[in-house]
């Protein structure tokens, strides 16, 4: 999977120098209550001030910075150098600590077992193949009780056309293909246009958390359906097909799944 990872970072790289959707930075009326910018579902329990936060493919000079400014000790783990100067930048105009790492989110061997007690992670998964890879990572790197608070493309988003039939937009790309979808050749709102994706299937996106030694505290299904939206604009596609899921999860001391699966039972 590196000529995927490759070619991602490039992709992420090259919507930076261009100022494309999902690169801008942090705002000053968010840096006025950064924790309020970072905890619209009040899925953060408490305060930050000192603990380590992993900002997961979480680069861009948004994410980073408020945790930092709402006093975490933060790590930003993003593929994209790019992406990791405009933390860099940020912090460095705010005169907030943080460091950076140009990593994948599926191997991280420099970071060390049970070094965070929080995990967050914007929409990104669906750049990765193998999904697995990613939560045993995550709850590797996680203390037990920690939380980690991520957002993914919904299965049904990355199936369906991005422009409307006349009665709403149709499924298009199989569930079960387990290769990258083919390329837009526009840029969408719902879809990076250049990136690969993959489609995670709901049993890969929870039972696989579940799997991992997570517990699912809440799901969200952020709003962005507008009725009365121009056919073929995010806001009218969202209306039929939702494009996103926020998963709340707890890192749990449990073996998992897969590790109860292999054990032998011994009986009388």
């Amino acid at each position: 999977m590196k000529l995927t990872r490759d070619h991602n970072r490039d992709v992420w790289d090259e919507r930076v120098r261009k100022g494309l959707l999902h690169t801008r930075t942090a705002r000053d009326d968010e840096f006025n209550e950064p924790l309020k910018a970072i905890n619209g579902r009040g899925w953060i329990d408490g305060r930050l001030e000192g603990k380590q936060v992993l900002c997961l493919a979480g680069g861009g000079g948004l994410q980073g910075p408020l945790y930092a400014a709402a006093g975490a000790k933060v790590i930003v783990l993003d593929l994209s150098p790019a992406m990791l100067e405009q933390d860099q930048r940020v912090a460095s105009e705010r005169g907030l600590d943080l460091k950076t790492i140009a990593a994948s989110m599926d191997n991280m061997p420099m970071l060390a077992n049970a070094s965070f007690d929080l995990v967050t992670q914007p929409v990104s998964t669906c750049y990765v193949h193998n999904l697995a890879e990613v939560y045993k990572e995550i709850a590797r790197v996680l203390r037990v009780g920690g939380h980690y608070l991520s957002q993914h493309k919904q299965p049904t988003n990355l199936q369906s056309a991005p422009t409307p039939f006349p009665n709403g937009y149709a499924i298009t790309q199989n569930y079960y293909d387990k290769g990258p979808l083919p390329p837009l050749q526009g840029d969408f709102e719902h879809r990076e246009k250049g990136a690969l994706e993959f489609v995670h299937r709901w049993e890969e996106l929870i039972g696989g958390l579940c799997r991992a030694g997570f517990v699912i505290e809440d799901l969200a299904e952020p709003k962005h359906g507008e009725i009365g939206a121009e056919p073929g604009t995010f806001q009218h596609r969202s209306q039929y097909v939702p494009p996103y899921v926020a998963l709340k999860a707890r890192r749990i001391d449990t073996p998992t799944f897969s590790q109860v699966a292999s054990t032998k039972i011994l009986t009388p």
